[in-house]
């Protein structure tokens, strides 16, 4: 569902390529930009419910959560893009819809799927960890930048990248109890997260820096040593479409479900609150 930027870069061809997945059809609100990813087009959601057995969203957030929850009720397994929502209360709707309907989901938290990822975590949990910072500066909401979108415009780094960075954090540290924000989603936005067990971290967040920023990095440190997250390569995206794909079809859950992402959610809202004028 989509036909914009990320959809032609990572989800159209990563459920074609299989082989544990097929691209069955494409419905986007401008058929003509649908017609590129090389599947049929649907003119209506309830066409290509009736022709697929799972949903990728590559949508705004708001239309993400609008289009959810009807496929969610048509019995489609769901692959969401974050933020779940464009806000907490329509991210409770998503994931409510989710449960009650019984079906899969699985969020593209692409981070967490990358082999440098998950090398890094399982040292976070060798070391006693008590805290950590992780910092993710670019320039996307300067100039003609293609994920220069209106929601990122309106919303900033908080709503973009926050779920990737709170997420990393929680899972290297433990889950997330509390928040504190400051700065501005526009330009720098710096949280305090409080996580189980006591540990602490910093983030730093911005998506207004000119020049060539540094990549998004991440650092844990704990009683027994460190662990160091720099810039993740590679194309996690095969990962994604294989791990969905068993998630649909096990039906064994996935860990970063709906419930993950509205868990993430919160925590944003929260910390936009704190931000508020």
């Amino acid at each position: 569902m989509g036909a914009g930027p990320w959809a032609r870069m990572a989800h159209a061809p990563m459920l074609a390529k299989g082989p544990h997945t097929r691209l069955a059809g494409v419905w986007a609100r401008r058929p003509e930009a649908a017609a590129e990813l090389g599947a049929p087009v649907y003119a209506t959601v309830e066409e290509l419910f009736e022709h697929c057995q799972a949903v990728a969203f590559c949508v705004p957030p708001a239309v993400q959560a609008e289009y959810a929850v009807r496929a969610a009720r048509a019995g489609k397994a769901l692959l969401l893009e974050k933020p779940l929502a464009e806000s907490a209360e329509d991210a409770e709707r998503v994931a409510a819809a989710i449960a009650e309907a019984g079906v899969a989901s699985q969020m593209v938290l692409t981070l967490r799927y990358a082999p440098q990822t998950r090398a890094f975590l399982a040292r976070c949990a060798e070391i006693e960890p008590f805290g950590g910072h992780a910092a993710n500066v670019s320039g996307v909401l300067l100039g003609d930048h293609p994920f220069a979108t209106p929601w990122r415009l309106r919303r900033g780094a908080l709503l973009d990248v926050g779920p990737h960075v709170i997420d990393l954090l929680d899972a290297a540290l433990g889950r997330v109890t509390g928040v504190r924000a400051h700065g501005d989603p526009l330009g720098w936005t710096g949280l305090l997260l409080e996580h189980e067990g006591g540990a602490v971290s910093e983030a730093s967040l911005c998506m207004a820096a000119g020049g060539d920023p540094l990549p998004q990095r991440i650092a844990v440190y704990g009683r027994a040593g460190s662990a160091v997250l720099p810039h993740v390569g590679g194309d996690p995206m095969q990962t994604i479409a294989e791990e969905f794909a068993r998630t649909v079809r096990d039906g064994g859950g996935h860990p970063l479900d709906a419930a993950h992402g509205l868990r993430l959610q919160r925590i944003i809202a929260e910390a936009e609150a704190q931000l508020a004028p």
